[in-house]
């Protein structure tokens, strides 16, 4: 299932109200700062760093699959006042009017591309609308199975408007050798009065070690001019295009 059809219907509204994990904007705050002017984040959603970095007036674009998650992104930014341009591509579709001095995913985004094929149509579209002088940021995650405790326990949390959202992990299906993939079948219910909706989803993580990443980067046209290791099994790879320097 791609991500313009995951987070589709109830899922955003589910995803906002149980996120469990938020990612500090500093870091890409930072390296938009050291890269430039305009910045474009891919799978933009609607929250994290894409917000802070409006909220400085940095020029930044933001790229995402689902419409439903663009459109509370919108609401969310007319609530603060903030102007806002983005675009429902999915990420290994760009065609952006544009290039850009810095380009981003946060977190494990890179990872909700389904195969290599789409990781490496994405890398493509990033050097496509990579300033001469631009620079990409692509955080890399591997991640383990999920551990057997988690299977059918349900997570539960109100929504802005006190809806009752909760999230049960079903099964999953974990690939580390030839596919790389871990598919988690997933449950989303949202009770608001007497209604009950629920959809069931599979969410699909595929992954690269840094070498795997390194030669699809090359491939696609980009150079890895340093990879950064975070935590355990997280990375970070910081690009250009091939034939630049520095």
């Amino acid at each position: 299932m791609s991500a313009s059809d995951f987070y589709t219907g109830i899922v955003p509204e589910i995803y906002t109200a149980l996120r469990g994990t938020t990612f500090d904007a500093a870091r890409y705050v930072e390296f938009v700062g050291q890269a430039g002017q305009p910045a474009l984040e891919l799978g933009c959603g609607d929250d994290g760093p894409f917000f802070e970095l409006l909220r400085r007036g940095v020029d930044v674009d933001g790229v995402d699959s689902s419409q439903d998650m663009l459109d509370r992104c919108h609401a969310r930014a007319d609530a603060e006042g903030l102007q806002v341009r983005t675009y429902c591509q999915p990420m290994q579709e760009l065609a952006l009017p544009r290039t850009y001095r810095a380009i981003y995913l946060v977190g494990p985004t890179f990872t909700l591309l389904p195969d290599d094929d789409a990781a490496y149509r994405t890398l493509q579209g990033i050097a496509a609308h990579l300033h001469p002088d631009g620079r990409a940021m692509v955080p890399l995650w591997i991640p383990e199975p999920t551990p057997a405790e988690e299977f059918g326990r349900v997570r539960e949390a109100r929504t802005a408007d006190g809806a009752l959202a909760r999230y049960t992990i079903e099964s999953e299906e974990y690939d580390s050798s030839t596919l790389r993939t871990r598919r988690t079948h997933t449950r989303y219910e949202l009770q608001r009065d007497d209604q009950m909706e629920r959809v069931d989803r599979v969410w699909t993580i595929h992954w690269h070690d840094p070498d795997q990443f390194v030669d699809l980067a090359r491939s696609a046209g980009l150079v890895v001019a340093r990879m950064d290791p975070l935590e355990d099994r997280e990375f970070t790879g910081y690009l250009r295009r091939t034939g630049t320097t520095g």
